[in-house]
């Protein structure tokens, strides 16, 4: 699932390439991938992009009208687990066939460029939607915090930890609580924070929370930095590189030699060492707990 620092790559590839140009049209391939119909899909036609913005992990297309308003439709979209981008610098003009491809939205744009939005596999999960302002798409109205923004500092970060008697896994990943992290970056700053996945986030120590705050800043900060200028096709790789214990089940840690260990639950996993996080002890498969997610 792409997150904040590959939404990020995305939204800096988009803005660089994007800014400017007309849209000339968007089409629905995956009719259940439009979460929305007013303002029509259609309204998108000949609107001028002003500027591409992330709101946690989704993309926000900014256009105008030129009709006299201050601002035109949004186009928002989630990639969800599965979903990609697929940058065109002259898009293709053979015909999409609903139903027979991945390609769930095709933009097209007034130099020939545009992009699709693709999706594999058989849950179709990718989210897109056509609206007034970004705060009508229910995913974003309801999002905590970017852990990158300015204003978010340790104090921030300690005062949504207070009292939550939930596993700390779960709290990073949970967009209501923190904008932005899903499971692999949660596996990837809990090890940088030497912390299990299952401590409780409410019995953290001040040294705790300093430990995890600085681990969740420097490694966000530096996969931005990665994905940074990066098109889109070069991203997916560039993450994998970066990862230390997430997707590296059997690897040796980096930072000790013990080998990285995973708990399977019923649609995801995560990943640890033993040595830096949990004291030398080997957490039990959960397959079927619900605990986490």
């Amino acid at each position: 699932m792409p997150e904040m620092p590959e939404v990020q790559g995305l939204v800096e590839f988009l803005r660089e390439r994007t800014t400017g140009l007309r849209v000339t049209r968007a089409t629905i391939a995956n009719i259940a991938a439009l979460k929305t119909y007013d303002p029509p899909i259609e309204s998108l036609k000949d609107a001028e992009i002003t500027g591409v913005e992330r709101h946690g992990k989704f993309v926000d297309i900014a256009t105008t009208t030129g009709d006299g308003a201050d601002s035109g439709p949004h186009l928002v979209f989630h990639l969800a687990k599965a979903g990609w981008l697929r940058w065109y610098d002259q898009l293709p003009t053979t015909l999409i066939r609903p139903g027979k491809t991945p390609i769930a939205l095709r933009v097209a744009l007034s130099d020939g460029s545009g992009f699709d939005l693709t999706e594999a596999g058989t849950k179709k999960s990718l989210a897109v939607y056509v609206v007034r302002q970004p705060s009508e798409v229910p995913g974003i109205a309801r999002l905590g915090p970017d852990p990158l923004d300015p204003s978010f500092d340790r104090d921030t970060f300690a005062k949504l930890l207070a009292g939550r008697r939930t596993q700390i896994k779960g709290v990073l990943r949970d967009q209501a609580i923190i904008a932005g992290v899903g499971n692999a970056y949660s596996d990837e700053i809990l090890h940088a924070a030497k912390m299990s996945p299952y401590a409780l986030a409410a019995g953290l120590s001040d040294d705790e929370i300093d430990r995890l705050y600085t681990a969740m800043t420097e490694t966000l900060a530096e996969a931005v930095t990665a994905a940074s200028g990066k098109p889109p096709a070069d991203l997916k790789d560039a993450k994998r590189r970066g990862m230390r214990v997430h997707g590296r089940r059997g690897e040796a840690c980096p930072v000790c030699g013990d080998e990285v260990r995973s708990v399977f639950f019923a649609d995801n996993s995560l990943e640890y060492c033993p040595t830096c996080q949990t004291g030398g002890k080997i957490l039990a498969d959960r397959r079927l707990s619900r605990l986490l997610k």
